[in-house]
């Protein structure tokens, strides 16, 4: 039998816990939440961790995310992630929380039994706790050049679009770049250099059927290639996990259409 070993330093291992605070009466809070975060830090040689948390809920707002801030402000202000808004728009405390990646700020404490496993986003470097280095993510989004790109001169006022043509970037244009599709992507697992993943070719897809851009065709040869469109092989995965219940799987499908017909 082939015997796997982790590289040195990978393996996770377990790490403190800390007590959620006794109240003013003395006693033990009656309503208590375990979450088990992931810690890593760069500065140091030591290997990555789970930190478990003892939060009271009758004193913590009702989603993961004030749990994440309770802890950081009361508990361990070394805890380390991203967030901005907390309305489920910016996209910043995006991490795998129970398994599946979604946002932190729009997933209720309530729908988690039992202990809380909070890890950052899979399959990405990680720069320090739950933040991942997102900088290929993005650069991937930048080369599909998401802007209108035409010939025509700029109208005086603005680019006319028909109804029917807007509702055609229904589901497209909703995407926040949180990144919870793309890391959930075995294919952008494996091949995170050279496949784009799915924000990126939804993104794609968004410039491609909009009318007002008159690049279809320079947009699809750019895409035309075995690793950048063709690695999708409809897993799903980005679909089920969108937090705003997109489907990137459906916009590469599309795509994939268009350059049959484009074709014939």
């Amino acid at each position: 039998m082939v015997e796997l070993a982790l590289p040195k330093g990978s393996q996770v291992k377990a790490g403190r816990t800390v007590k959620a605070p006794a109240g003013p009466d003395g006693k033990r809070p009656k309503r208590i939440k375990k979450f088990k975060v992931y810690r890593y830090d760069p500065d140091k040689d030591e290997n990555p961790r789970t930190d478990t948390y003892e939060v009271d809920l009758d004193t913590c707002g009702p989603m993961i995310l004030d749990a994440l801030i309770k802890i950081k402000n009361e508990m361990d202000s070394t805890l380390t992630f991203r967030r901005s808004c907390r309305e489920g728009v910016c996209g910043s405390c995006a991490m795998n929380i129970d398994g599946a990646n979604t946002l932190a700020c729009t997933r209720a404490i309530e729908d988690v039994s039992g202990t809380v496993a909070i890890y950052p986003l899979p399959h990405q470097p990680v720069l320090k706790d739950l933040v991942p280095d997102l900088t290929n993510f993005f650069a991937q989004y930048r080369s599909i050049e998401p802007w209108l790109k035409t010939d025509t001169p700029p109208p005086e006022k603005e680019w006319l679009q028909a109804p029917e043509d807007r509702e055609k970037l229904d589901g497209r244009y909703e995407c926040i770049l949180c990144a919870c599709c793309s890391t959930s992507c075995p294919s952008y697992w494996w091949n995170s250099d050279r496949f784009l993943g799915p924000a990126a070719l939804l993104h794609a897809q968004r410039w491609i059927v909009d009318s007002r851009d008159e690049k279809t065709g320079e947009r699809l040869d750019e895409l035309e290639d075995p690793f950048r469109l063709y690695r999708c092989h409809t897993i799903m995965n980005c679909a089920n996990v969108c937090p705003k219940g997109l489907s990137p799987a459906e916009a590469i499908a599309d795509i994939k259409r268009k350059m049959v017909e484009r074709k014939v």
